[in-house]
């Protein structure tokens, strides 16, 4: 299974971007009036998002759903992406559509926030042969310390989604 941080662009012309825990476009898609049930289907067929994150200050209502329905993170940089913002993170990529583009820069601008800490849980994971390091990211992200996240039944702890 695939851990994702997808970036949402939604509106009458929506977008996906799916990055792997490793910051690694795994799938970016675009549509027209389309609705929460293709993005679901979208994101499902890409993997198991972790985070879901919006490029404007105050992530909508669809986002929030979305997180509801995956039960992962909502995530918003706390302002809007400006545009020059999102050309510069997008450029290497080579994307045209501005969608596509506002998504992925969503996306990074999450991957962004959350790097040095997967890159931790990452060496942990290595560090005590754990097998499955994207589960130990998965879990560090929704705020589990290092050492529940390596322990075989992990504590249930409430957290606040930002």
């Amino acid at each position: 299974m695939v851990h994702l941080i997808v970036g949402v662009d939604s509106g009458k012309r929506a977008a996906i971007a799916c990055l792997d825990l490793n910051g690694n476009p795994v799938l970016i898609s675009n549509g027209t009036f389309v609705g929460l049930d293709w993005f679901v289907g979208k994101i499902t067929s890409a993997g198991t998002p972790v985070i879901i994150a919006s490029d404007k200050k105050r992530p909508n209502r669809l986002l929030a759903k979305l997180s509801a329905v995956f039960g992962a993170i909502l995530f918003s940089a706390g302002y809007d992406i400006g545009v020059k913002r999102k050309q510069e993170l997008a450029k290497k990529y080579g994307i045209s559509n501005l969608h596509e583009r506002d998504a992925l820069s969503a996306a990074i601008a999450a991957y962004n926030v959350y790097k040095n800490k997967l890159k931790q849980a990452e060496a942990y994971a290595q560090e005590h042969g754990m097998s499955d390091i994207d589960l130990v990211k998965t879990m560090v992200i929704k705020r589990y310390s290092m050492h529940e996240a390596g322990s075989e039944k992990p504590t249930q702890k409430r957290f606040k989604r930002t």
